[in-house]
Parts: C-alpha cells; structure tokens; sequence
C-alpha cells in the first residue's frame, strides 16, 4: 500500500468502507441507506441549501429517481418528512425527525468509535492534524465543486 500516492490511498479507504456497509447482512445494509439520506438531508441543511429530490440526488452522486426511493423509504421509516418548499410552494423538500435525529446521533458515534480505533496509538497532535487536514479537503471540495 505504501506505494500508492495519496490520492490512491484516500480512495482505497473510501472503497473500502462503502463496501462494509453493502456486505453482509441486508438490515444493516438497509439501515446505512437510511442513514445515507438522513445524513444527506442533514448536510444540506447544515449548508442552508434546501433538502429537495433532486439536491439530495446530487449529495448522494445518484440519479434522481434512486434518491426519491431512498426518500419514500426514509419517509416510510420515520426518519424524514416531506413539506411544501420554503422557497416555492410547487417544490417538497426533506426534513429530518426527531427519530432521523437520533438514528444520525448513533450513526456519528458509531463513526468516532471507529476512527478510534483505526487511530489507536495516536498521538492527540496527530489526531488534531488529521482532523484539520480533512475538514480542509472537505471545504475545498465544496469550493470546486459550486
């Protein structure tokens, strides 16, 4: 692996764990779905950008009708409401539930127990580094991205 370039490496992680959440078994499987347009709801609001179809599609990088099943799921499964557009009354946009809430609360500390564990003997410093090293990455790829 050492001699793949960083790039190679930060997608060979990406790969590997979106495979995790596909194998196996399909109640985990389903339930990463619900938290994947949960978790895109939530990083639209989080940009103020209203949660509709077709902005969900393009949070998740999947065609407009995979998102809307993903949103009648979610739906279905009380993790999101769908409301009358803010901005226009002919538009719906996604909210998340108090129960999205707490599925993407247990979500997130799932997701810091297992940084924790792939940085096991880090130092602090190291952490912090890598923390702020990623939180740039993500800005920046919102910045090309526009």
């Amino acid at each position: 692996m050492s001699t793949l370039g960083t790039g190679q490496l930060l997608f060979t992680f990406v790969r590997h764990w979106s495979r995790q959440a596909a194998s196996g078994d399909a109640t985990v499987a389903e339930q990463g779905r619900l938290v994947l347009v949960t978790e895109a709801v939530n990083s639209l609001a989080m940009r103020d950008e209203p949660a509709t179809v077709n902005a969900i599609a393009r949070e998740l990088g999947i065609d407009q009708s995979g998102a809307s099943r993903m949103i009648k799921t979610a739906v279905a499964a009380g993790y999101l409401e769908m409301m009358t557009g803010s901005a226009d009354g002919r538009s719906r946009e996604a909210s998340m539930t108090s129960e999205g809430i707490v599925a993407l609360e247990k979500a997130h500390a799932w997701q810091e127990q297992v940084l924790t564990e792939l940085t096991a003997g880090w130092s602090q410093s190291r952490r912090n580094d890598f923390h702020s090293a990623m939180a740039d990455l993500i800005a920046r790829s919102y910045a090309i991205d526009a």
